[in-house]
């Protein structure tokens, strides 16, 4: 017997099993549409990129260092991992050591001095003018050291290495620190350029003035409040007063 339509029963089924059919093969296809670009093959990636990737929220790479303080696996996984932890335009890939062999070969200096002035498709500094030279260097160092060289990587300032560039790393720490009264005057804080304010300041000398504001004076805090290392902190203090004077 038949439905009104001239159907069966059972082509009326059938035809209702297809659709049903079609509609979770649809809704398949949507899916996977809208999520494609969003799926990483990890085994395409060096260890190195993965574990940049899955590293917690908040853990400093590079960023979050002073100019001038990063050290060298710092700078490569920020920076250089981008080529080098997968051999990019024919860029010596990190651990490889074949490599990175014939380039060890040229001495620590002159693979420092492709690296900061750009070498074949390299741009200088890898792209990454913000670096310092000590920086590159230990970059530089932490990668060739990976593929097989006993470089000596350059020490960061405040471990026994040079001290901090004021005017770099100081006007940094000013700028997201002190700047909140120095700038201004604000609480009696002598302002940024003003010599008569600074002048009796700095009479007992450098290190005297360091000392005071690292301890803390009157309404300021003791380092401003600023957190970092007293070698970063005396940069700041430094900058204020190569400018004021």
């Amino acid at each position: 017997m038949s439905n009104g339509n001239g159907m069966a029963p059972g082509q009326v089924v059938k035809v209702l099993i297809g659709v049903v059919v079609f509609l979770v093969v649809a809704i398949w296809l949507l899916a996977k549409l809208a999520t494609s670009g969003f799926n990483v093959d990890a085994e395409v990636m060096t260890k190195e990129a993965v574990a940049a990737r899955l590293k917690p929220v908040g853990e400093s790479v590079a960023s979050d260092a002073p100019p001038g303080m990063r050290n060298g696996e710092q700078v490569f996984k920020a920076i250089c991992i981008s080529c080098h932890g997968t051999g990019l335009a024919g860029s010596p890939k990190f651990g490889d050591a074949g490599a990175w062999a014939p380039r060890i070969a040229k001495g620590f200096d002159t693979l420092v001095q492709h690296a900061l002035g750009g070498f074949n498709a390299m741009p200088a500094k890898g792209g990454a003018a913000d670096l310092s030279d000590d920086e590159v260097k230990r970059a530089v160092a932490y990668m060739a050291n990976a593929g097989g060289a006993k470089f000596t990587e350059p020490k960061v300032g405040g471990e026994g290495g040079a001290a901090l560039d004021p005017n770099v790393a100081g006007k940094k720490i000013f700028d997201s620190v002190c700047t909140a009264c120095h700038s201004t005057g604000a609480a009696g804080a002598p302002k940024f350029g003003d010599k008569a304010a600074w002048a009796p300041r700095l009479k007992p000398g450098l290190d005297e003035v360091v000392k005071i504001a690292t301890k803390g004076l009157n309404a300021m805090p003791p380092k401003g409040g600023f957190t970092g290392s007293d070698e970063e902190f005396k940069a700041a203090v430094e900058y204020m007063v190569n400018n004021s004077k």
